[in-house]
């Protein structure tokens, strides 16, 4: 009767341990799938896109927006660019999630500013697209943090886009090497992106052999900048442990991006 029992008993622990096998890869399979064709958590390491994104953010990238390639593949996965199937252009104003063509394992975020086919200059800090100033509003004088967690006083303006898009930048010096441009086209499949904290950004402005963006390919897309899910203060970092609750920017939390 024993050796009756114990006979019985492999063959049941066999089957669960394959159904636990099993569960695993399908909830592993279910949460590739969703970050492959939904969206994707990514994290803002760096004050570039400030005031709009803060370092620390938490950000959701809607991947359905611009159709799918090789780049919305979770992002532990780096493949070789592709061409991008159901394939859509961001609109001017939008913020993106992106590869960096300079190591298509990094993630970048900036905002697009100009799409296939426009011609794009910068005059003394002023974005001209085909030949239409987007105008700058001063919005009074906000804080720019850096990754050290320092802050530092920046000049806000409302930057309203060709077609009426607005949304907050910074400027944190009156004159910059990056505040002229002279007229580009921007090439077919390609976007031209900046980001909103205009004088601590390496976007399309800076060559990519010089560590910038250039023209973004849109087969480099992740997806769509919709929402905030979570925020935290990276200056909190350096205090004891019991005070980190403290930089939890609670305001922040499941807030949109304009």
């Amino acid at each position: 009767m024993s050796e009756t029992s114990q006979a019985g008993t492999k063959p049941s622990r066999a089957r669960a341990l394959a159904k636990g096998i099993v569960d695993i890869v399908s909830i592993l399979l279910v949460v590739t799938v969703a970050k492959t064709a939904l969206a994707e958590p990514f994290y803002v390491p760096s004050g570039s896109m400030e005031p709009t994104l803060m370092i620390g953010d938490e950000l959701l990238a809607t991947k359905f927006a611009y159709g799918y390639s090789t780049a919305s593949l979770p992002s532990f996965v780096s493949l070789p660019q592709s061409e991008r199937l159901f394939g859509a252009l961001p609109k001017r104003g939008d913020v993106v999630v992106f590869r960096w063509p300079g190591d298509r394992s990094q993630a970048w975020v900036k905002r697009v500013i100009a799409l296939p086919g426009d011609h794009v200059r910068l005059e003394r800090g002023t974005v001209f697209i085909n030949g239409e100033a987007a105008t700058l509003t001063p919005d009074g004088i906000g804080q720019a943090e850096n990754e050290d967690g320092s802050q530092a006083p920046a000049a806000r303006y409302i930057e309203t886009l060709p077609g009426g898009r607005k949304h907050i930048v910074f400027k944190l010096t009156a004159f910059n090497p990056l505040d002229n441009m002279s007229d580009t086209v921007v090439p077919a499949g390609h976007v031209f992106v900046m980001g909103d904290n205009r004088d601590n950004s390496a976007d399309s402005r800076v060559a990519l052999k010089a560590g910038g963006v250039g023209m973004l390919p849109t087969a480099n897309l992740i997806g769509r900048v919709d929402a905030i899910v979570g925020s935290w203060d990276l200056g909190m970092k350096n205090q004891p442990v019991w005070t980190w609750p403290k930089g939890l920017r609670l305001s922040r939390f499941f807030s949109g991006v304009e």
